[in-house]
């Protein structure tokens, strides 16, 4: 029976993003959570102090270990730190052309430290390419992926466009960013869809990483894409009210039981 979601993402020791929030996300919907870790991180909720990629064999030996005992019913991939770990990466994505795969693509993190270098940018499109369901960029993220600026609703509007075209993957930029509505627009080749709740003022950790999880729990429990992007987007809005502050810097999620 398909009951496991694999995360393959970094290991952020706070909690508050990362592999371990995937999992805690993919326990809410009853599901039992997996993860290959691609990276090691030396932060808290203050900062990103240091990124230690994992070989890319160790990556894959992971993998590969987990493959051989489970059945996935999704995978979501967020940080890779490295553009070494990529090749592996879309040979996990194109194994499994029957199950919802969900592409975060962290390029950077809040505090400016870089995630995945710059080098690394082209081959994750190419190894993304027909391989996953949905592609789940910040504006920033997409400006980078685009090489355009990305400042306004009608800017991720076009960057969804143009990314899906270079992707051939539905994708959804995520805006909460913007001064004055939290708006995230989905492209998924044939029309646009917007989901808008009110700008909450809080500095939370680790919403990007709820956001793409939550979509994954919603796909694998069988909900369109259009359907899953819109209830993730009302999970992360209560989820950031119901924030709480752990240590000195950002805010994070309460462990989220549904």
């Amino acid at each position: 029976m398909k009951r496991t979601l694999l995360s393959i993402a970094g290991f952020d020791p706070s909690g508050g993003a990362g592999a371990l929030m995937d999992v805690r996300v993919f326990t809410a919907f009853g599901f039992h959570g997996a993860s290959v870790l691609t990276a090691l991180t030396i932060q808290n909720t203050l900062e990103v102090r240091r990124v230690i990629p994992l070989p890319a064999r160790m990556v894959t030996d992971q993998y590969a270990a987990l493959d051989r005992d489970m059945v996935f019913a999704g995978i979501k991939v967020g940080m890779l730190g490295s553009r070494a770990v990529v090749p592996a990466l879309g040979r996990i994505l194109a194994g499994h052309p029957e199950i919802p795969r969900v592409v975060d693509p962290v390029l950077r993190a809040s505090s400016g430290a870089r995630l995945l270098e710059k080098a690394g940018i082209a081959p994750l499109l190419r190894a993304v390419r027909g391989n996953a369901a949905l592609l789940t960029p910040n504006m920033d993220e997409a400006a980078i992926l685009t090489g355009n600026p990305v400042r306004t609703p009608g800017d991720m509007r076009e960057a969804a466009r143009v990314l899906f075209g270079l992707t051939a993957v539905p994708c959804l930029v995520k805006g909460g960013h913007l001064e004055r509505s939290a708006l995230n627009i989905l492209f998924d080749g044939r029309r646009t869809a917007v989901f808008g709740h009110e700008k909450l003022v809080r500095n939370v950790h680790g919403t990007g990483c709820f956001l793409s999880s939550a979509i994954l729990g919603h796909l694998a429990k069988g909900r369109s894409l259009e359907k899953a992007c819109g209830l993730a987007a009302d999970m992360v809005h209560a989820a950031i009210l119901d924030s709480v502050k752990p240590g000195k810097g950002r805010r994070v999620f309460r462990l989220f039981l549904g």
